[in-house]
């Protein structure tokens, strides 16, 4: 199995796990009204609950794209040291991003600096997809 996939199997187990900490939140604190009948505002719960949440969302919106584009370098055969690295250090950022968003050490400028560095790891998988062009 190429790392790459790998990693990215690594990476759909981490993002199934991100749902733990924003539970472990809710689910510690009361909050106003019934939140099985409407989730309750995020805003009445501590503020590492609501950076859990945006953490999770953080990485499904960039783990959708990047999956896409090392499946379809996989079936292209595609993948070079140029993918691995991407991979690895993709992979590396989404776990600083989760543990720093929701610690709340990340604070600007980092937690955006390493969500840019997630973007660029994208951008170097569809640079691999392009040039080795779709037969």
């Amino acid at each position: 199995m190429p790392t790459e996939i790998g990693i990215l199997t690594c990476l759909m187990i981490f993002a199934a796990s991100m749902w733990i900490p924003f539970i472990v939140g809710v689910n510690k604190y009361e909050v106003s009204g019934d939140s099985f009948a409407r989730p309750a505002d995020l805003r009445e719960y501590p503020e590492w609950v609501h950076r859990a949440h945006r953490a999770h969302l953080n990485l499904l919106e960039q783990l959708l794209p990047f999956a896409g584009l090392v499946l379809i370098l996989n079936q292209q055969d595609g993948f070079t040291s140029l993918t691995l690295w991407a991979a690895v250090v993709f992979f590396a950022l989404r776990v600083a991003h989760a543990i720093g968003m929701i610690s709340g050490i990340a604070r600007l400028p980092v937690r955006p600096m390493i969500y840019l560095g997630g973007w660029v790891c994208v951008l170097l998988m569809a640079y691999s997809v392009f040039r080795i062009g779709f037969n």
